[in-house]
């Protein structure tokens, strides 16, 4: 479990990280924030930030992890320090950008509406919710609110802010990195529900049949 010093300085240090090689890859501080549509995403990061260091979750390998799935969070980790720079590298250059403020906007508000999404279930789940796939003590089987509708809401959350922030950069290069994501995403899914079902059985089953797994009424 993360002491509260430990998730402020985590979460501190990621989104300085996160932010700066974005400005970095825009031509620097004067060139990203001249964007009204780039300073309103910066806005909303360090807001989702600010929000996640009260969030809770761990990385705590609890009771029970399947560890097979851990080279999913590296592929993430390269594919987030791709997305921060190449999105804003290529807005710079001009390489495969979708023309109009418009999709800008459009991108600033999937951010903005897949960060709530992402760390709604982090403020549900609490300390239960791991960055690992892993059983965590007095771990039970949530099913209202969000998860009455779809089991892995926070990974919709992702790919929403993923493909949301590509999107503000008119970024091509984005949209393909937030298509990159599904993937591994999809493994990680699937290891969760198996170790889920291994642990809950039947009402684990009877949850997954009334389900969607991220689209409500598609999958």
């Amino acid at each position: 479990m993360l002491s509260p010093i430990a998730r402020i300085v985590l979460v501190v240090v990621s989104t300085a990280l996160y932010l700066g090689i974005a400005v970095l890859g825009r031509g620097g501080i004067a060139a990203f924030f001249a964007q009204p549509a780039l300073t309103a995403l910066a806005v909303v990061l360090v807001l989702l930030a600010a929000a996640g260091v009260f969030a809770g979750g761990n990385l705590s390998a609890g009771v029970r992890e399947d560890r097979g799935n851990r080279w999913v969070l590296a592929a993430f980790g390269v594919l987030s320090l791709l997305s921060g720079f190449l999105p804003a590298w290529s807005d710079r250059m001009d390489v495969w950008t979708i023309d109009g403020s418009a999709v800008r906007w459009l991108g600033v508000a999937l951010f903005a509406a897949g960060g709530a999404l992402r760390l709604w279930p982090v403020f549900v789940l609490g300390e239960r919710f791991s960055g690992l796939v892993a059983i965590q003590p007095g771990h039970r089987l949530v099913t209202g609110g969000v998860y009455r509708v779809i089991r892995h809401p926070s990974y919709l959350g992702l790919l929403a802010g993923s493909l949301g922030w590509g999107l503000a950069f008119r970024s091509g290069i984005g949209v393909l990195l937030a298509a990159l994501t599904i993937p591994p995403l999809l493994v990680r899914i699937r290891a969760e529900e198996r170790l889920l079902q291994a642990t809950f059985g039947a009402e684990y089953d009877a949850y997954r049949a009334r389900t969607s797994r991220l689209i409500p009424g598609l999958y």
